[in-house]
């Protein structure tokens, strides 16, 4: 089967793909080309491989440089410092070199011939001795074009030009054995659909099907990259259709199938993981610009519309009467997506703002019924903290009905909500709020010493300010006062 995208990126017809290279090929760093003499000269092959080569028939340029030779770590080493001082070696035992001249930065690679031994992903590294067996143990075909240097031959053995200009993912030998060798090329072809707008030729497709519990082998650190990745790519919704419909999902991020759930003949909810997708859809175009207080590409954002409704297949009940109901599904959701983001090694900080945005998704609804009380705005923003942007973008994301006046509603309640923060923002400090006296004052003020009821005399004036807004100080220690009185009458 084809993955298709909805709205793919459009790819230039092979004419104009030629003509572009073909500029850029001639407008190529004069540096570069002189490190390519470099190597001619001492009797190596050198050519210019993979993404930057791709990127390049796309019209995209790029500061880095990805290179492949003939010579070995050693050779390479030696010749790069003769156009650069500034070199490193942390890829030598894989055969890479960089370095760095001005802004531009190289990596070079001894041709490869690795072999896999089929229980890792990690392969015996052998070098190799031609340029073509390197290109035909790279990924796609897309990826394993090259340009020989100085002399600037395009060297393509295995139709990429055509599959770029087709919008195709196609592995450049037999997809069983790429796969078998290398599982996470699997995860790189729905990482690519994300990022490029292509399909998945339909035998690539089914070889992933075939071979989707092989990614049980791959590191979760490496999944979570390729993820991340598709999750930052310009159609997400294509990279998660590729993990869903070919069984990758099933082993990487199991929630995401779950979502599947049957949809009753009388549509008592909605399909769930079409939901997901559309809300993810929705999420990302609410993004903003550089300057915007959630700039594109967000992976937070992306994340938290991914799982935010995660928690609805463990939830859901038949009610009496045949209604289908997911209670506290946003509780469960959050702490399912901090397990799973946990096990796919996400750092804390990134875990911490999904799950707590998944956790108060749900909080907007009822407002457009009943106008909330400024206590109650005022809890909204101190809940939501430094993601109340985002929460903002995926409240409104999450609402995808067809019913344009339901929809309507929503959008005018949300827009009412968010007058009213700016409101409240002019009168108080609403984004930060805090008693009006702190630990020192309530001290003073009551005539005692650190403990226990400090704490519990600053949870009290801070719920008389949630609720009642700045008291100003005289009022603040009269209230404090009465309520000592009180609590030790």
């Amino acid at each position: 089967m084809l993955v298709h995208v909805s709205d793919p990126i459009p790819v230039p017809p092979m004419d104009l793909l030629r003509r572009r290279a073909a500029a850029l090929w001639e407008a190529l760093p004069a540096s570069i080309l002189e490190l390519a003499e470099i190597f001619d000269r001492a009797g190596h092959e050198f050519a210019l491989v993979g993404g930057p080569v791709r990127d390049a028939f796309l019209g995209r340029s790029s500061s880095d440089f990805d290179f492949a030779t003939s010579a070995r770590p050693d050779d390479t080493e030696r010749l790069l410092r003769t156009w650069t001082r500034s070199t490193w070696d942390m890829g030598r035992e894989f055969g890479t070199i960089g370095g760095r001249r001005g802004d531009l930065v190289v990596e070079i690679t001894t041709f490869r011939a690795d072999e896999y031994d089929g229980q890792t992903r990690k392969p015996v590294v052998a070098f190799g001795d031609s340029l073509e067996g390197d290109l035909a143990r790279r990924d796609f075909t897309v990826n394993a074009m090259a340009v020989r240097l100085p002399a600037r031959e395009l060297v393509d053995l295995h139709g990429g030009l055509e599959d770029l200009g087709g919008g195709l993912l196609r592995t450049p030998i037999e997809p069983e054995i790429s796969f078998g060798d290398d599982p996470l090329r699997m995860m790189r072809a729905a990482r690519f659909a994300s990022q490029l707008g292509f399909d998945i030729e339909p035998a690539t497709f089914a070889a992933m099907s075939r071979l989707a519990s092989r990614i049980d082998i791959v590191s979760a650190e490496r999944v979570r990259d390729e993820l991340t990745k598709l999750m930052l790519g310009s159609a997400p919704r294509a990279g998660l259709r590729a993990l869903v419909d070919s069984g990758l999902a099933a082993h990487v991020l199991p929630e995401l199938p779950a979502l599947q759930l049957e949809v009753d003949e009388h549509h008592h909810h909605k399909d769930v993981y079409e939901h997901t997708l559309t809300v993810v859809d929705q999420a990302i175009a609410l993004e903003t610009g550089a300057d915007g207080p959630v700039p594109a590409p967000d992976l937070v954002l992306r994340l938290a519309a991914l799982l935010h409704d995660i928690g609805k297949p463990p939830t859901r009940r038949l009610e009496p009467g045949g209604a289908v109901s997911f209670h506290h599904h946003e509780v469960v959701g959050a702490k399912m997506a901090t397990k799973r983001m946990k096990a796919l090694r996400f750092d804390k900080d990134t875990i911490r703002a999904v799950s707590h945005l998944v956790g108060l998704h749900l909080r907007f609804h009822g407002y457009a019924d009943a106008r909330w009380s400024d206590s109650a705005v005022r809890r909204y923003v101190t809940d939501a903290g430094d993601q109340l942007e985002r929460l903002h973008r995926l409240t409104r994301a999450d609402v995808t009905t067809r019913n344009r006046r339901k929809a309507d509603r929503l959008s005018f309640a949300y827009d009412d909500l968010e007058d009213r923060i700016a409101e409240l923002r002019e009168r108080e400090e609403v984004d930060s709020i805090r008693p009006d006296l702190d630990g020192n004052a309530i001290m003073s003020t009551l005539g005692i010493g650190p403990g226990r009821d400090v704490g519990l005399a600053y949870k009290h004036m801070l719920e008389l300010r949630m609720e009642h807004g700045p008291l100003g100080e005289e009022r603040a220690r009269a209230e404090l006062l009465a309520w000592w009185a009180d609590r030790n009458g």
